[in-house]
């Protein structure tokens, strides 16, 4: 079994409040430990804050041994459990003309924007996967589409094995947009679970007050087709008007 979580964090912004990173990270890192998930991945959050997750996260280790951080930028991330887990290559990906230049952006996007990958063993079945996690523009459905391409050119250019790949992270658009097209177009193998499932659409960004009605689901797993989904999940969970995040995390379970 696999067991993966997306969620977007929401950067530490005090006019949150109450829903500000001190108010929330409790809430959220409790449903991350309940659920033990083996990789998380992560969308904002700058270092500080994402340094403080991994030390609510006691499971869990932060991959960013190829990361040179930049103090303005927020990062999608990487956690995994060391003891289910084992990392054999890792980097990040800038999601522009240059991507390995860091901090570089094209394509009219609002903020640099970037994936993170790992290469990893499953430790308990010996199986090797690619494992990528980014996030998108959240302004112009072009500016996503060109980032989406460099993300797949140059994960294929890094996964020389061809391994399994998993995809996760807040897309910025529906499943039914440009950015799923683009994939299916370039990495048909992969496929949206909870499409496979059909499960009724649901929103998943909702502003810190339960509910969007003009919203969609913009966070994403995608998986090879060699993975077998055991269940998926939009997790709705909140204390009062405390809420984990503005979007509410992804939890899912795979079979090799």
């Amino acid at each position: 079994m696999l067991k993966v979580a997306s969620t977007n964090i929401r950067f530490d912004n005090p006019a949150d409040k109450p829903n500000d990173w001190s108010g929330r990270k409790e809430l959220l890192t409790s449903l991350i430990n309940n659920f033990s998930p083996d990789i998380i991945g992560t969308q904002e959050g700058r270092e500080p804050q994402l340094k403080d997750l991994e030390s609510l996260l006691p499971s869990h280790k932060l991959i960013d041994l190829n990361r040179e951080w930049i103090d303005e930028r927020m990062y999608p991330c990487i956690y995994i459990n060391p003891k289910t887990i084992d990392v054999i290559d890792s980097g990040d990906i800038w999601l522009s003309e240059t991507p390995y230049s860091a901090g570089s952006k094209s394509f009219e996007s609002a903020f640099p924007r970037l994936c993170t990958w790992i290469q990893a063993r499953i430790i308990e079945t010996g199986k090797d996967i690619f494992y990528v996690n980014t996030h998108l523009d959240h302004v112009l459905g072009e500016t996503r589409k060109q980032q989406i391409q460099v993300l797949i050119n140059e994960i294929k250019k890094k996964n020389t094995l061809d391994l399994p790949v998993v995809l996760t992270g807040d897309f910025n658009e529906s499943p039914s947009e440009s950015v799923r097209e683009v994939i299916e177009k370039n990495w048909g193998e992969l496929y949206d679970p909870w499409q496979f499932l059909k499960r009724e659409e649901e929103t998943s960004f909702h502003k810190f007050d339960g509910k969007n009605i003009d919203g969609s689901r913009i966070d994403w797993i995608l998986v090879d087709k060699c993975f077998q989904v055991s269940s998926i999940q939009i997790v709705k969970d909140h204390e009062g008007e405390i809420y984990p995040s503005d979007h509410y995390p992804v939890f899912a379970s795979f079979t090799y």
